[in-house]
């Protein structure tokens, strides 16, 4: 695209009388409408009888219209547009519109050039032109054009086969005729042409018979093809016999059907209810197991801080107990001195009964009567227990502090409690 092009298309449109003015900025971006607006324009200033359509709203359309006038003018005036350029409606386009504004701006120009004066090149107006009087003309020249071209592409065929044409004209020539082979080549051809009328009044003379051939062909196609729609309506109006038992069992199929539908639906019903409760349970059971794997392990570290917490207060207590029991054997030893028969020592159990200590005097010198004296001390402890069942509240509010004393355990007492764990 050029300013030139630009500016001979907008002069060229003004001379042939365009309604409406184009600039020359009108081309700088893709502007359909306007080209198909010219195109239609031209179209019919060249053939005013010229039938296009001038849809332009879909792509399709635009399509159609861009090759329709491409057409037209490549069969009416032997021009050749780009439909590419003209569909792109762009400066490109303007070359193409050229070609045809070219032609008709021509034909005005050499119509008005005897009666135009300097003077009216200076003026803008329009200048009328009307083509339609001399239409059959032009029909004429391009009738002429068409068959020129047909009979110079066949010229140039011919020409191409006279190479060898003219080698078999030039034996052809130099040939001596023969008057008996003449003959003979005529009589060969008159036979050959008599057979081919032989054959073909045999033909038309056989015409007739084959016609009723046919048709007697037909009338027994015709006949059989009447017997069988008769034969299908009997069989249509006709209830065969076990129509009855095939109703039957299919009401029955349908009932089991139906009752397969059911039952089949219940079954799922119920299977996913037994996933249900399955996956339920096991959730159940996996809570269970971790509540007891807890418990468990609050349990050992539970035994663990009272096994060290024990073994802290064995220590002291040992010491303690060590103490009374040698106070407690001096007493023995006044006792056997004073008297000659040992005393029964009744030591108060503490309040729960559990974890308390027997004390006394462990002397191999006793006499036997010591242990009738033990058995009856032994009676004494018991009935002393029954009795310090009922003693005050006060002597049960100093039990824990006894008891958990008397329940320490010697250090001989703890090797047995490891071995137990």
């Amino acid at each position: 695209m050029s300013y030139r092009d630009l500016r001979n298309f907008t002069e060229m449109m003004r001379a042939l009388g365009y309604v409406r003015l184009i600039s020359m900025e009108n081309f700088r971006n893709p502007n359909f409408p306007l080209v198909a607006e010219v195109l239609k324009w031209l179209v019919k200033r060249y053939d005013p009888s010229a039938d296009i359509n001038g849809d332009t709203d879909t792509e399709q359309d635009r399509i159609i219209f861009i090759k329709s006038v491409a057409e037209f003018m490549a069969t009416k005036a032997h021009i050749k547009l780009n439909t590419k350029k003209l569909y792109q409606a762009d400066g490109y386009a303007v070359k193409e519109l050229i070609k045809v504004t070219s032609v008709l701006y021509n034909a005005m120009k050499t119509n008005t050039a005897d009666t135009a004066d300097m003077g009216d090149e200076e003026d803008s107006s329009p200048v009328s032109f009307d083509i339609s009087s001399r239409i059959s003309e032009l029909k004429e020249a391009r009738r002429l054009a068409s068959e020129i071209t047909s009979k110079g592409a066949g010229l140039y065929d011919l020409l191409g086969k006279e190479v060898d044409l003219r080698e078999q004209r030039t034996i052809v020539i130099a040939k001596q005729l023969e008057i008996n082979e003449v003959e003979h080549s005529l009589a060969a051809s008159i036979k050959a042409v008599e057979n081919e009328i032989r054959k073909t009044l045999n033909m038309l003379d056989n015409v007739a018979s084959d016609e009723a051939n046919l048709e007697a062909k037909i009338e027994k196609k015709r006949n059989e093809l009447e017997r069988n729609q008769k034969r299908l309506q009997t069989l249509q109006s006709v209830r065969p016999a076990y129509m009855d038992e095939y109703e039957k069992l299919e009401e029955d199929l349908q009932k089991l059907y139906d009752a397969y539908l059911i039952r089949f639906r219940n079954l799922t019903y119920l299977e996913s209810q037994l996933e249900d409760y399955n996956r339920l349970e096991q959730d159940k059971f996996e809570e269970t197991e971790e509540a007891l794997k807890k418990m468990a392990n609050r349990l050992k570290s539970d035994d663990k801080e009272t096994f060290f917490l024990d073994h802290k207060r064995a220590g002291s207590d040992d010491d303690d107990d060590d103490e009374s029991s040698g106070s407690e054997d001096d007493d023995d030893d006044d006792d056997l001195e004073g008297g000659g028969r040992p005393i029964a020592r009744r030591n108060r159990p503490d309040a729960a009964g559990a974890g308390g200590r027997v004390k006394g005097n462990m002397m191999g010198d006793i006499s036997e009567e010591s242990d009738d004296s033990g058995d009856s001390d032994i009676d004494l402890d018991e009935d002393d227990q029954e009795d310090d069942d009922d003693d005050d509240d006060s002597d049960d509010i100093e039990m824990p502090t006894k008891n958990t004393r008397s329940r320490q355990p010697k250090p001989t007492d703890l090797n047995d409690s490891d071995n137990d764990f």
